[in-house]
């Protein structure tokens, strides 16, 4: 039985969906004003190998992936960039999904945008003010009631008191508490009309944790099966989340809840606001994407991961030795046989809260029995559980032969310095044959002596 780590109860669970057999998904996306970086690419990848996973074993999966398409930081940019914010937001909305295809990333199977649904969110707005949680204050904005709704704080484990001195929120005099957060901010003048909607509060627009109440229930109704996102929002996003929806309408907005770990860069964790970022697409000028989806996926989506040249290399040289053992064997296509040992320990480990380590390492034990044996069984095996982490899908030769991406080394020339070394050694020129292996090495390229006089070659 699958068993997911839920961040509300602070353990693993038996995953048990409302409707038997069918899962509600909803995972908070991309706020669009600058690229994806690697930070963004492990969320995505992550909670991809988790619907992954859930679709393989049987479950009907309804995926929400929202897009946060206003926000301050998106007016910010438009502003700074003399663009309409619809300009600023369909560039990097485009640029978010070639990313997502590059690395292989299924789209979901509903993308909402933040400025589809702000009806959703005024109609959230009123509820909360006929409740008692919403006030209006005198800048014109409407704030939610932090200490008026009971469960504050269930998420992340903290007590009002504790979020008050840790000092996590700025003090702001128009709010009856520090911890009230907005819900609907006053549009202001130096701002862009089309960043400004009518309403019965007056212009404004949306905060931005009231977006994702609205979506979720107008496309998943509540309670969302899993909820999930990246590790900096369960406090105060996720938080605020629930505040708003189960004070609005009751009942539990989501059963389990999930957050994958931190991308780290020097003890620090990658984000656009220390600087200290890597984009995706900047990432695959030197790496195959499948380098970075491999190396997202042999860490554990909860723990912390260390980005690192060395730890991308590692990665590459990883994948190289599964894509060389399915070289060597012609993989038949049967599809997984999940009664093998193999398929069995696979399964376990993915129904132990996705752990994908556990998963690659059945990946090599079975790259170790075909390179023993050269077993179409075992390479079949191996290819159609790798399939459903989005692993070992390439033809062999075309990744062990572009492994470092960048198109460094002509494979034309290549194959003429092979040709080359082949009439060598034909003409017992054994010296010049192995000049020519070594001159090849130097520049990153192996050769493989194949039965047959054959001679293949992959990068290093």
């Amino acid at each position: 039985m699958l068993h997911i780590y839920n961040t509300l109860a602070r353990a693993k669970q038996p995953f048990q969906p409302v409707e038997p057999g069918c899962v509600r998904m909803y995972v908070c996306g991309m706020t669009v004003y600058d690229y994806c970086h690697l930070g963004h690419a492990r969320m995505l990848v992550s909670f991809d190998v988790v619907q992954r996973w859930l679709r393989a074993s049987g479950y009907r999966v309804t995926y929400v992936r929202n897009i946060t398409d206003i926000d301050d930081k998106i007016i910010r940019r438009a502003v700074e960039s003399g663009k309409r914010i619809s300009e600023v937001t369909e560039f990097f909305i485009d640029a978010m999904h070639e990313d997502e295809q590059a690395l292989d990333v299924q789209p979901p199977d509903f993308e909402p945008r933040a400025t589809q649904h702000v009806g959703k969110m005024l109609e959230i707005v009123r509820l909360l003010e006929e409740k008692g949680l919403a006030y209006r204050s005198g800048d014109g904005d409407v704030n939610y009631a932090v200490r008026q709704f009971p469960g504050y704080g269930k998420l992340s484990g903290k007590s009002l008191d504790d979020l008050r001195a840790g000092e996590r929120v700025q003090v702001d005099a128009s709010k009856r508490d520090p911890l009230d957060f907005v819900l609907w901010k006053a549009a202001k003048p130096s701002e862009p009309p089309e960043s400004r909607w009518e309403s019965d509060y007056g212009p404004g627009r949306p905060g931005w944790h009231i977006e994702c109440s609205a979506m979720s229930r107008e496309l998943l109704g509540m309670p969302l099966d899993i909820h999930g996102g990246g590790p900096d929002l369960k406090f105060p996003h996720h938080e605020n989340e629930i505040a708003q929806s189960e004070g609005a309408y009751g009942g539990t907005l989501a059963q389990t809840w999930m957050h994958c770990g931190p991308l780290m860069v020097d003890a620090e964790k990658m984000s656009k606001s220390l600087g200290n970022f890597f984009t995706v697409r900047d990432t695959l000028k030197h790496y195959d994407a499948e380098v970075l989806r491999f190396f997202v996926v042999r860490s554990h989506y909860r723990s912390p991961q260390n980005y690192a040249a060395d730890n991308l290399a590692d990665a590459r040289a990883a994948l190289t030795r599964l894509y060389t053992a399915l070289a060597n064997a012609a993989p038949d296509e049967q599809g997984v046989d999940w009664g093998d040992s193999s398929g069995q320990a696979f399964k376990a480990a993915m129904d132990d809260d996705f752990n994908t380590p556990e998963a690659i390492a059945v990946l090599f034990d079975l790259a170790a029995e075909v390179n023993k044996t050269a077993s179409p069984r075992a390479a079949g095996q191996m290819k159609a559980l790798a399939g459903l982490l989005g692993l070992l899908q390439q033809e062999p030769r075309a990744f062990l032969q572009g492994a470092s991406a960048g198109g460094d080394s002509d494979a034309a020339a290549i194959e003429a310095r092979i040709a080359e070394r082949a009439q060598a050694k034909k003409d017992k020129d054994f010296a010049a044959a192995d000049r020519i292996r070594a001159e090849l090495l130097a520049e990153g390229i192996v050769l493989e002596d194949k039965p047959g006089g054959v001679t293949v070659w992959r990068k290093a």
